[in-house]
C-alpha cells in the first residue's frame, strides 16, 4: 500500500522500501513496454521501406498515420516513465506523498490510484482550470 505517515515528519524505512519497490516495478514495466513498442516501430519502418511499390495517396496516408501513432505511443510511455522516475527521486528526498504546489499531504487513496502523483486534488483541479 502506498501510504505516507501524516502524523510524523517521515515514513518508516519499511514503508519507504515498499513504496520504492512498487514505483520501481512500474518503472521497469514501462521500460519493457517502451522497448517492445520501439521494436515494433522499427519493424513497421522496415516494412514501409520495403513495401512502397505501387503505393497511392491513401496507402501513404495510412502509413504516415501509423507512424505518427507509434511515435505518440513512444512519447507517452517515456513521459509516464519519467513521472515514476521523478516519484522515486522525491521518495529519496523525503518529499514523496506531499503536494509540490501547497506541500499538503496527498491523500492515500490518490497515491494508491496514481502513485506518481505530485499534487493534491485541489491543486491539480486549479492547474487544469487555468489550462482550459
Amino acid at each position: 500500500m502506498l501510504v505516507h505517515d501524516t502524523t510524523a515528519t517521515g515514513r518508516s524505512q519499511a514503508e519507504a522500501d515498499q513504496i520504492r519497490q512498487s514505483l520501481r516495478s512500474r518503472y521497469d514495466e514501462l521500460t519493457a513496454e517502451y522497448e517492445q513498442t520501439l521494436a515494433q516501430s522499427h519493424v513497421l519502418r522496415l516494412v514501409e521501406v520495403g513495401d512502397t511499390a505501387g503505393d497511392d495517396q491513401a496507402d501513404s496516408g495510412t502509413k504516415t498515420a501509423e507512424r505518427d501513432t507509434a511515435q505518440s505511443l513512444l512519447r507517452t510511455i517515456l513521459e509516464r516513465r519519467a513521472q515514476f522516475e521523478h516519484a522515486l527521486t522525491r521518495l529519496d528526498e523525503g518529499t514523496y506523498g506531499f503536494c509540490e504546489g501547497c506541500t499538503a499531504p496527498i491523500p492515500v487513496e490518490r497515491l494508491e490510484i496514481f502513485p506518481s502523483a505530485t499534487s493534491c486534488v485541489a491543486c491539480k483541479q486549479t492547474r487544469e482550470r487555468r489550462a482550459a
